[in-house]
């Protein structure tokens, strides 16, 4: 006699309405429960705590200072076995890294085949890891010619400074935001700079936006 499969319960967070209406009619669609819907990260991390559902499916930009990135990495800290399927616009290949070495069980696109998304919610629910081709074959060539992203180059605070560097800000403004000195910025940002081989504001910027670290 076969066993009744049990209903995945699935919670949604992405800061578009008419985007999360429609991946939560999709999913039910497909016979999952969609039992929460969070606009915020914030709302996304509280959501989760109270409902705890077989997974947690999160855009990676939200209209705030906080990404789906850090309600993730918020949530694996209280919740390691939490079954987190990140969706996003953008495909960078640091974003996709990213995402899985946050432990992220699946990475899709917004423009996928909502086949696609049902079967990546399928396998995170039992625990597994799904890629779709196209992201397991650019997971599989970075791990041969290796990471060049700021992220795996810089610190936190380098990358923090890089990131304000990128939006324009000069030494004295970050030195104000983030409350240090101008010379310790100056220093700093030398050496973001020499890190990074980049030293014009415009290949600054554009280096920020190819690895998602500021919006185009």
């Amino acid at each position: 006699m076969q066993t009744e499969q049990k209903t995945i319960r699935v919670m949604l967070a992405d800061d578009h309405p008419i985007v999360m209406t429609g991946f939560a009619m999709s999913l039910a669609g497909e016979g999952m429960d969609v039992v929460g819907q969070a606009k915020t990260p914030d709302e996304a991390a509280a959501m989760f705590a109270e409902l705890r559902p077989d997974v947690m499916v999160i855009d990676i930009r939200f209209g705030t200072e906080l990404t789906g990135l850090d309600a993730a990495e918020d949530i694996l800290k209280k919740f390691p076995k939490a079954n987190i399927v990140f969706l996003s616009q953008f495909d960078q290949d640091s974003l996709i890294k990213e995402t899985y070495r946050l432990g992220a069980r699946a990475f899709v696109t917004k423009d996928c085949d909502p086949a696609d998304l049902a079967t990546a919610v399928r396998h995170a629910a039992e625990g597994k890891l799904y890629f779709l081709p196209q992201i397991a074959e650019r997971l599989a060539n970075l791990s041969v010619r290796g990471d060049a992203s700021p992220q795996s180059q810089l610190d936190q605070r380098g990358l923090e400074i890089f990131k304000l560097m990128a939006e324009g800000l000069t030494n004295a403004e970050i030195a104000e935001k983030l409350n240090l000195s101008t010379k310790t910025i100056s220093n700093i940002s030398q050496s973001v700079k020499e890190k990074l081989g980049v030293h014009r504001q415009a290949y600054i910027t554009k280096l920020a936006v190819k690895h998602g670290l500021i919006e185009p």
